[in-house]
């Protein structure tokens, strides 16, 4: 993309977008490069944590849960809301020094679906998940949208849960939510996990073989599931979604030490890291001004082939 655009009463130093929920969003710094920032703001403009402030749900009574979108399908730069910073924007993660992009493993382009992670969850590393034996990631819990949009970086999208994966990745418990944006044509006829494997047959195999093989061109071994790689259903995906939820309420009431975890929030009641609007504007103001996107490395595009085991 271009130079920055940046909306009425956005600055000047960054490029600012509306999102159709009323959550907007301002970019600091050049897209790939490892000072990039995405920050959020509210419906009103003011700075917000994506991680804290954006409710759970959209609507609590239909199970509609809010999903901030880290990644747009086909993308492969792994991009992730910055759990340790300030305001939690979306950075592109770095692994020994460099910028992180998923390797593309025959037949798959990129993520395979829009993803993201459900606000107001936390996978804690000091509980030891009942289903799967392992410890929680540190992270809010992830989201693979399976709709047809393909979703921007940093938009907030209501979706259906479906269901769920246990990856364990590197001895931690990883659930990987499935979902659908509400708003998709088809949204109607999902209501379960079978409904996946009915209207969209092989998505589900090719999700565990993405999630089972990305790692390998990086010289990792497979990753392991629990349940043998076995999808959970809608209700099993609940019950992990709202117990990641009670693990984030003790976190942002500091009922449990999250370690180097960032609480920073402008809306939690009751939580003792809430802090002012002057006191967030102060901590985007302090990141640097938008400029163009950096090319993204050849490398990136090239294709992996390797036997399954």
């Amino acid at each position: 993309r271009g130079a920055c655009a940046v909306s009425p009463g956005g600055g000047g130093h960054g490029r600012v977008r509306g999102a159709m929920s009323g959550y907007g969003v301002e970019e600091r710094a050049g897209p790939h490069s490892p000072e990039y920032r995405l920050f959020f703001k509210d419906a009103a403009g003011r700075y917000i944590s994506p991680f804290h402030d954006i409710p759970i749900y959209a609507d609590t009574g239909k199970n509609v849960f809010n999903m901030v979108v880290e990644v747009p399908r086909w993308t492969n730069a792994k991009m992730e809301i910055s759990t340790k910073e300030p305001l939690n924007p979306i950075k592109q993660d770095v692994k020994k020094g460099k910028l992180r992009f998923v390797a593309n493993v025959f037949p798959h382009k990129g993520y395979i679906w829009n993803y993201g992670a459900i606000p107001q969850t936390w996978e804690d590393p000091g509980h030891k998940d009942e289903n799967t034996g392992c410890c929680g990631d540190n992270d809010p819990i992830d989201v693979c949208e399976i709709g047809s949009k393909v979703c921007s970086r940093g938009e907030v999208i209501k979706v259906k849960v479906l269901g769920t994966l246990a990856l364990i990745d590197e001895g931690e418990t990883d659930w990987k939510v499935i979902a659908i944006n509400v708003e998709d044509p088809e949204a109607d006829s999902y209501n379960d996990i079978e409904d996946v494997r009915r209207m969209k047959p092989g998505y589900l195999e090719a999700t565990v073989d993405w999630f089972r093989r990305y790692k390998v061109p990086d010289g990792k071994p497979e990753n392991q599931f629990a349940f043998n790689g076995e999808f959970k259903g809608k209700d099993f995906a609940l019950d992990v979604i709202k117990g990641t939820h009670e693990h984030w309420k003790a976190l942002i009431t500091k009922k449990t030490d999250g370690g180097e975890i960032n609480c920073t929030n402008l809306t939690v009641s009751g939580s003792p890291f809430c802090c002012s609007q002057d006191c967030a504007k102060a901590t985007v103001d302090a990141a640097p001004p938008c400029k163009a996107a950096n090319p993204i490395p050849p490398e990136v595009d090239k294709w992996f082939y390797y036997q399954k085991n």
